[in-house]
């Protein structure tokens, strides 16, 4: 008799032991619902917790931090480039040393350069050929023996080996010559400085026509005692950086040390590359502790006299306009557009649509939104209409449906 029952006793307790071991599915949270403009949540929602939230601060000061970076400056800075063809005889002066006006920097044998040597020196000798041909000329015009039109014919022919040899000179005097035709060529420094750049080897031949954009100046003299600061500014900036405006120039490679720079120029036009405005500025370096091509941070100081400041974090972009969060009581929040006065990488200025002291969702503020469209949309879906009650227990009375017999 035991026997019998056996197998239904033991399929009995595996199935209580299987009841025991399933654990209970975990209880989902209620999901927010839209309520006018508002999206609710239930106390306690696992999303909360994700949500951070800032007030808003009036807005006084700002500081602007803009992209910067040192280069020479070009007013106080010379490139020199071959003014004739030759080759590199010898190298004065190399990178690093200091130069006055005049210094040669370069020495090169140049035979176009022989050729000006050569025109200075023909007229030189046609002037004084000239000048002694009047000379005799107004000896004898005094005693009678040339007419007065002979004598303007040779002051014309004077006047103008005059006008050749002045302009002769000139051209060999531009670049250092002195007298004589030699075909040496000087490179000389025409400012004080410092050389920054070489670009020559002995022996080395160049030629004017390959000078131009792209191509590396032979020799850069430059004062590094102030450098220019080239700064990327924003649409936004265009009240804040304008010339005279002074700034705090930090570097990246000095860190701990601040300088002050000011701004010369700014452009008139937006880059339609970049989209910024290109300012350019000058900062002092005495100490030459600042190089070119450094990069930095310039930061301007921004003064907004109303608004409000946020996190840029939770203003949200809709078309062409903006919006925010705004927790109206715990747990619930209001979608809100507002306008704004600035909008920076970090902190953005209100103008309009936020209140000093109203709390903002700063952190996930899409993950937000996103939940807000979601509970939107479900409430407007269509419900399901539900089955009549009523003609369902007609059908199931007697004499409906199918024929009594």
């Amino acid at each position: 008799m035991l026997n019998r029952f056996l197998p239904v006793l033991l399929l009995s307790a595996l199935g209580l032991s299987a009841c025991k071991d399933t654990p209970a599915p975990p209880t989902q949270a209620p999901a927010p619902i839209v309520q006018g403009r508002q999206l609710r949540f239930p106390a306690g929602h696992p999303q909360l917790a994700l949500l951070a939230l800032s007030a808003a601060t009036p807005a006084k000061a700002m500081t602007i931090e803009l992209p910067a970076k040192l280069v020479w400056n070009e007013e106080r800075t010379q490139r020199i480039y071959p003014p004739f063809a030759g080759r590199v005889m010898a190298i004065k002066v190399d990178v690093g040393q200091k130069v006055l006006p005049g210094t040669p920097l370069a020495l090169l044998a140049s035979p176009d350069f022989g050729q000006a040597q050569s025109d200075t020196a023909k007229a030189e000798a046609d002037h004084r050929l000239t000048h002694r041909a009047l000379q005799r000329q107004r000896e004898l015009f005094e005693a009678g023996i040339v007419a007065r039109k002979e004598l303007e014919q040779t002051e014309a022919e004077a006047e103008r080996a005059g006008a050749e040899v002045e302009r002769a000179r000139a051209r060999t005097r531009l670049y250092g010559s002195g007298s004589g035709v030699n075909q040496q060529l000087a490179l000389s420094a025409s400012i004080a400085g410092v050389v920054v750049e070489r670009n020559l080897n002995p022996g080395q031949e160049v030629r004017p026509e390959l000078a131009g954009p792209g191509v590396p100046a032979l020799f850069v003299v430059t004062d590094p005692s102030s450098l220019w600061v080239q700064i990327d500014a924003r649409e936004s900036e265009v009240g804040t950086v304008r010339p005279g405006a002074t700034f705090e120039l930090a570097m990246a490679a000095l860190a701990g040390q601040r300088f002050e720079g000011r701004v010369i120029n700014a452009a008139d036009f937006i880059d339609p590359q970049t989209r910024t405005i290109k300012i350019r500025a000058l900062v002092a370096n005495p100490q030459r502790l600042l190089k070119a091509e450094m990069l930095g941070t310039a930061r301007f100081e921004r003064q907004f006299d109303s608004g409000v400041v946020v996190p840029a974090s939770a203003v949200l972009l809709h078309g062409a306009g903006h919006s925010v969060f705004v927790q109206t009581r715990p747990g619930e929040f209001e979608p809100r557009a507002v306008e704004l006065a600035y909008l920076g990488p970090k902190e953005v200025v209100v103008a309009s649509g936020l209140q000093v002291g109203e709390q903002v969702v700063s952190d996930n503020a899409l993950l937000l939104a996103r939940q807000f469209r979601l509970a939107q949309n479900e409430a407007k879906a269509p419900a399901i209409a539900a089955p009549d009650a009523t003609k369902t227990e007609a059908s199931s009375q007697p004499g409906h449906g199918t024929a009594q017999k």
